[in-house]
């Protein structure tokens, strides 16, 4: 198992052990070359919140990880760990709503494109086909409309001079 997963479970399991709800963990290689992961987590309290970020820190230095910075502990909404290729915020719900962190790390992985099926003989068949269609031969020509006879159209209207 690499270090980065080994730091993300140990950060899972201690916002786990101490009941922090709607735990989120997110992978963000993708997005940033800062870090890998982010975890997201919310706090009932200001003392579940400091006893979150605690617990965290002992997890991951039990680990072999290192505690690189803590922001916000003393404040009691927010705290933001950083534990180097893992980011964890642990936030009061109302905090975690209004900044909605989710949607920022959240945005799913960039897809390839797919590769082109077939040959380049069926691709210009399929072109001329498609050529085809779109002006239509002689023989698949929609008839043209008829005209209403002169009596039934409207009268044109006179022209000024």
């Amino acid at each position: 198992m690499s270090d980065i997963r080994k730091l993300q479970k140990a950060a899972v399991a201690a916002l786990e052990d101490i009941k922090a709800h709607d735990v989120e963990a997110y992978d963000v290689a993708h997005l940033t070359s800062l870090f890998d992961r982010v975890v997201i987590a919310s706090a009932d309290s200001a003392r579940q919140l400091k006893a979150l970020a605690g617990h965290v820190q002992e997890r991951a230095k039990a680990v072999g990880g290192r505690v690189y910075g803590i922001e916000g502990e003393d404040g009691g909404d927010w705290v933001l760990i950083d534990l180097g290729d893992v980011i964890v915020h642990i936030m009061q719900p109302a905090v975690r709503s209004h900044y909605n962190l989710e949607e920022l790390w959240g945005q799913p992985k960039p897809r390839r494109p797919r590769a082109k099926r077939g040959s380049a003989a069926k691709r210009g068949s399929a072109a001329k086909r498609g050529s085809a269609a779109k002006h239509g031969s002689a023989a698949k020509r929609a008839p043209a409309a008829k005209r209403a006879p002169a009596a039934k159209r409207a009268p044109a209207a006179p022209r000024k001079r």
